[in-house]
């Protein structure tokens, strides 16, 4: 994919369209029919190719994803069901898997993995509604970019109370989006604060050839696409993210085969903040999902999560995870 401009500055692009964001837009919608109906999202377009909604009921986790042209993110059977038709607690405190779908899905903040301590699995913060901060496109930043921020609070009066400001980046032209973190313990009492990613892809991303690498070394792979019977379980493989004040990578590669082009991306963070790396497969017939998963916490071996780390009032973590699908073209200011 090429900007196709002859040069990217602003004054230049103006001159050629009535709007800009003809070029690239973050658009404020609702949905309307079924078991979504009353969502807001944000839908985001950066004009190089990738494509993709935050979904502001749903934590300001991104649902759909594609990238030119190809759909990236798996899809739960229900889709994105609305929060109010669902609660962590449903089917013995595992009601996430319910509508668990979309490109990324933030487990936490009390509770990551299987259900433990009265708490449900991957916590009770899915799928809270955001409160919208800000929205839309800066096109005189060095690198023009579209943006959202948002917070969100999930809090107990007896036990934890987080708050989460998110905002998200994604350059203009180009193929990368940014997801920036920070949990806040507004509550009287030290919090334990776990956190796990749910980045989760399907098909044709994930098919014949598919492999997962971290810092360069495969995990997983390469895919075929025959499935495994039904009564197969899922599989989870936890290790650490990488060496600590270094910046991890995981990758997920498919070569082109068929009609389906070739497919990469890659997502980077920092240790420190996100010291561990699981992979999650399911390759049921009719499932066929690949979810990586870093995370602030180790996993138990019976599923369930090891302790998570201890946030003081008024104490903070921080976390950047940063997503690049194949090729990309800066902009120069």
């Amino acid at each position: 994919m090429t900007f196709p401009f002859p040069r990217a500055r602003r004054a230049n692009l103006t001159d050629l369209v009535g709007d800009l964001r003809q070029l690239a837009s973050v658009r404020q919608v609702t949905l309307q029919d079924g078991a979504e109906a009353n969502q807001r999202a944000l839908v985001f377009s950066t004009g190089g190719g990738l494509d993709f909604w935050v979904m502001q009921d749903r934590s300001m986790d991104i649902g759909i994803l594609h990238w030119q042209g190809m759909p990236v993110a798996w899809q739960h059977p229900a889709g994105f069901l609305h929060p109010a038709l669902q609660s962590p607690y449903d089917a013995a405190d595992t009601g996430i898997e319910t509508s668990l779908g979309g490109f990324m899905v933030t487990c936490g903040l009390d509770n990551v993995r299987q259900p433990q301590g009265g708490l449900p699995l991957h916590g009770t913060l899915p799928y809270t509604p955001a409160r919208l901060l800000a929205c839309g496109s800066d096109w005189n930043a060095s690198t023009p970019l579209l943006f959202a921020e948002a917070e969100l609070v999930t809090a107990h009066l007896g036990r934890h109370a987080f708050r989460l400001t998110r905002r998200i980046e994604a350059p203009i032209g180009q193929g990368k989006v940014s997801i920036a973190d920070r949990i806040e313990n507004v509550g009287p009492v030290t919090g334990e604060l776990r956190i796990l990613y749910h980045v989760n892809f399907g098909f044709p991303a994930v098919g014949d050839g598919t492999r997962v690498l971290l810092n360069g070394a495969t995990i997983g792979g390469p895919e075929v696409a025959a499935a495994e019977p039904g009564r197969t379980p899922p599989r989870v493989h936890c290790q650490p993210s990488g060496a600590k004040g270094s910046i991890f990578r995981a990758e997920l590669v498919r070569p082109s085969s068929g009609h389906w082009p070739g497919f990469s991306v890659s997502m980077s963070g920092e240790n420190d903040a996100l010291p561990f790396f699981q992979m999650w497969r399911d390759r049921r017939v009719r499932r066929n999902v690949l979810a990586l998963e870093p995370a602030n916490c180790d996993r138990n071996e019976d599923g369930t999560s090891a302790p998570g780390m201890l946030l003081e009032p008024g104490g903070d973590w921080t976390s950047r995870l940063s997503f690049e699908f194949g090729n990309s073209l800066n902009i120069q200011p």
